[in-house]
């Protein structure tokens, strides 16, 4: 999953990045409004962090633009907690609210609720086979035993489950799942399929050569809901 964190303390810009990071996800930064409202428009974000007071433009101004044209979740960040400045953010259309100083745990939690609600699943966990996927505590288990992959395996393995019976090409995968500052022209991606078929099988992710990746609707002799 790809994420815009539009933030103007760079102190704050830089823990934030780091911890999402750490979480598996891609993560593009902005210093204001303006740089923010740019690479919204130029990438399909999956969520978008957004700052509330910020030079250039503020969290509102570009919120206001953004939604004359675009309908990607947005969470708004900021230290002003009035039911006044709530209102205000919610009416322009953003989708949840988090007030300043908040813990990481919070901000993890509502990320994943707001991915969740504005991404179609049967539920909160997605049955492949023997393979479950807990989206809520992002955790993956085979024949019942939790299966230790990585954040960034992790992201992978459910946006393709999430587009299962498709071919999801590489382009789609490095624009979804990979940031700004890492090299679409690395191997980075057949690392991570590689290692998420030996831990959890060689048949789940299919390679469809010059096309992409495809986690099937239904391997022979099983049935996937």
């Amino acid at each position: 999953m790809r994420i815009l964190l539009v933030e103007d303390e760079a102190p704050l810009r830089a823990s934030l990045l780091k911890v999402l990071r750490e979480e598996g996800y891609a993560v593009d930064g902005a210093v204001d409004g303006a740089e923010g409202l740019r690479k919204a428009l130029e990438c399909d974000y999956d969520v978008i962090l957004l700052d509330h007071m910020m030079p250039n433009m503020d969290g509102r101004e570009m919120l206001r633009r953004l939604r004359g044209v675009k309908r990607t979740p947005v969470m708004m960040l900021t230290a002003r907690d009035s039911i006044e400045d709530r209102v205000v953010g919610l009416d322009l259309g953003a989708d949840d609210y988090l007030v300043k100083p908040f813990m990481q745990q919070e901000l993890l939690a509502r990320l994943r609720a707001l991915v969740r609600r504005n991404r179609p699943s049967p539920g909160v966990t997605i049955t492949l086979g023997d393979v479950a996927i807990d989206t809520v505590a992002r955790r993956v288990a085979k024949a019942g035993k939790e299966q230790p992959i990585t954040g960034r395996e992790y992201t992978l393995l459910e946006y393709l489950a999430h587009r299962r019976g498709a071919v999801v090409t590489r382009a789609e995968l490095y624009e979804h799942l990979f940031d700004e500052n890492e090299d679409t022209l690395s191997n980075l991606l057949e690392v991570h399929v590689c290692n998420l078929r030996r831990k959890l099988g060689a048949e789940l992710i299919k390679t469809r050569r010059g096309l992409g990746y495809v986690i099937e609707e239904a391997p022979e002799g099983q049935a996937w809901p």
